[in-house]
């Protein structure tokens, strides 16, 4: 049964889409077969794997709202291994259409439970707000990874999102587990990555990734030309990055599956 991981954070420029993008190609290149979720009506995730949001015949929001079968519109990336369900802009009213319907916080895990066996890792993509479709998807999820990015006021909101978790963990997923923090836009010229590091670390201690995502113009290049870090720079400081998370991530599931 595939592991359904949410990337989360309210807070906006932390590095949320860039980490769904490139972990879930990294999960894919280390031969996991991976589908990438994209939950967020500015559809990034979509044109950074190579599909203009604009031209897609189906999406996230109509899995949601109309009952459509994701099979049907599951794309293939250039990326060996990795698939897409891309998202709409519609999908920005969606959460207004599902407000006053019964059980609107398990649409998403209701839309997936089709495809969730087919897949070695789901990586979906929450847009920056603590609206119903970030619910949906932390519902639909088994684990949350929580980008960082280090710089000042990288804590701000953090506990927000956590007691979001909480709520979700109380009242509809009481399985979902925090996979981890993990630390984006690492400058190692600046004083203030350091102190971030130091802070979170004494902060949240295990819940860290020892896995750090260095500030990288690879990294933020490569969405531009609509591919993922392995296919734009496999030799890049970034590329290494998330191949090291994505081992990380994959060492501690395999332990955690042992015990």
């Amino acid at each position: 049964m595939g592991k359904i991981i949410a990337i989360a954070n309210q807070k906006g420029g932390v590095g949320k889409t860039t980490t769904a993008i490139n972990l879930a190609a990294s999960l894919a290149v280390l031969e996991h077969k991976t589908l990438l979720i994209d939950a967020d009506p500015q559809a990034n995730s979509t044109s950074g794997v190579g599909y203009d949001p604009k031209e897609i015949d189906g999406s996230i929001y109509e899995c949601i709202i109309d009952s459509l079968d994701p099979k049907s519109i599951i794309k293939e990336t250039e990326t060996p291994n990795l698939y897409l369900l891309p998202a709409h802009i519609d999908l920005v009213g969606a959460e207004i259409e599902i407000i006053n319907l019964p059980h609107r916080e398990k649409m998403m895990s209701d839309a997936l439970s089709s495809i969730r066996d087919e897949y070695d890792y789901i990586i979906i993509d929450c847009s920056p707000s603590l609206g119903l479709i970030t619910v949906n998807a932390l519902t639909a999820a088994d684990s949350v990874i929580i980008p960082v990015q280090c710089q000042y006021f990288a804590l701000e909101g953090l506990g927000k999102l956590l007691n979001t978790i909480k709520i979700v963990q109380s009242r509809f997923n009481p399985n979902l587990d925090i996979e981890g923090i993990l630390l984006t836009m690492f400058d190692t010229r600046t004083r203030i990555s350091k102190q971030v590091v130091e802070e979170v670390k004494k902060h949240f201690q295990s819940m860290v990734f020892d896995t750090i995502i260095n500030t990288n113009t690879r990294l933020s290049e490569a969405p531009s030309y609509g591919q993922t870090i392995i296919m734009h720079d496999a030799t890049s400081s970034g590329a290494i990055n998330y191949l090291n998370l994505a081992r990380e991530i994959l060492k501690k599931n395999e332990n955690a599956d042992n015990e």
